[in-house]
């Protein structure tokens, strides 16, 4: 990469975050961080960026826009000032889009860009009406984080690709009826591989994977962990599906087939998919006389809660905020150039090591 097109990446990584450390930019660009740092210091020279301690900033505007925050509420007129009006469509509850909602806010803040939200619908006429009502209101380009469930699939699908708007599906992946549409995901299969690698650094011959039944991320997780099991010639073993719906079934009962296999010694290492389902399945297994990580090396995917952990969970952290702040990218260049090529872009998660997996008792033994 050449020195300029080198500084224009971080122009664009600056004007997507807001903000950015060095290290970051060093481990997104594959480039050393003294190369950067002169990089940064280059561009604050010719007034490109602010740099700040250990990175840089984005300038502030010279007239701040009448709105950069994000409104929850239906969308109106776009004030005088904004660039742009983003409808950001997002599934109701759950903590994982809070901070892929607050990687689109961070992003747009420092463009004058507002983000307008709304919440899909299980059906497709309910999401069909969530986006005709942004588009009369004003937003030029959308963002979709569709209900997983949405169904039938393949009508949604139709329904995307013939979108005339500016749209980037956001965490969600979808087949060649949506080739129309913009995709920027985090790379859950190379997560789950991510994973399972660690556990087996750490002397593990099998790994089991637990996950929710219901996750729309479950299948990827489920691909990455089989192509690490079979590349690093780990003990196959069977998949806990954990059925969290409805409240007929006790949260230890969900997880009986797990302890029984612990309590065997059949399974010492586990990834488990979420959090939640992490810090319960410890809670259980401590209940039964069992240590984490003495008896199960755990692994837990998602990193929203895992530090608060009675014993802090090692965590696979997909990069959500980033995801927000590259899906907002994509579309602001597809309204700027409607020709460009369309890009499907896997943001790689990243492992954060505490004290569940053992880790820290190799070292110190």
């Amino acid at each position: 990469m050449l020195a300029e097109e080198r500084r224009e990446a971080i122009l664009r990584a600056v004007e997507r975050q807001g903000s950015i450390t060095v290290k970051e930019l060093a481990a997104e660009m594959g480039v050393s961080a003294v190369t950067l740092r002169q990089d940064v210091r280059e561009l604050a020279g010719r007034g490109r960026l602010t740099r700040v301690h250990g990175g840089a900033r984005a300038l502030a505007p010279a007239e701040p826009p009448a709105t950069t925050a994000a409104t929850a509420s239906t969308a109106g007129p776009a004030p005088a000032g904004e660039r742009h009006a983003v409808g950001l469509v997002v599934p109701p509850g759950g903590y994982y889009y809070a901070e892929v909602i607050r990687g689109v806010q961070n992003a747009a803040r420092p463009l004058g860009v507002r983000v307008v939200l709304a919440v899909s619908g299980e059906s497709l006429a309910e999401n069909q009406e969530q986006v005709r009502q942004l588009l009369a209101g004003g937003v030029d380009s959308l963002l979709l984080m569709l209900h997983s469930g949405l169904r039938p699939l393949d009508e949604a699908e139709e329904w995307l690709s013939g979108l005339d708007t500016p749209a980037v599906l956001v965490e969600r992946r979808v087949g060649l009826r949506a080739g129309q549409l913009e995709q920027v995901a985090s790379d859950h299969a190379y997560g789950a591989a991510l994973a399972v690698r660690h556990l087996a650094g750490l002397g593990h011959d099998k790994v089991a994977l637990v996950a929710r039944v219901e996750s729309p991320n479950t299948p990827l997780l489920s691909a990455g962990y089989a192509d690490a099991v079979a590349a690093i010639g780990l003990t196959p073993w069977p998949e806990y599906l954990i059925d969290t719906s409805g409240d007929a079934t006790a949260a230890d009962a969900r997880f009986e087939e797990v302890v029984r296999a612990v309590e065997a010694g059949e399974v010492k290492a586990a990834l488990v998919h979420n959090d939640i389902d992490a810090i319960a399945l410890v809670g259980i297994l401590r209940a039964r006389g069992l240590r984490v990580p003495e008896d199960l090396a755990l692994v837990t995917y998602d990193d929203e809660v895992a530090e608060l952990s009675d014993v802090p969970l090692t965590a696979v952290a997909p990069p959500k905020q980033a995801v927000g702040a590259w899906a907002l990218d994509l579309a602001l260049r597809r309204r700027a150039d409607p020709s460009a090529p369309l890009a499907e872009i896997l943001l790689r998660p990243q492992l954060r090591v505490r004290a569940s997996c053992g880790a820290d008792r190799q070292a110190g033994a």
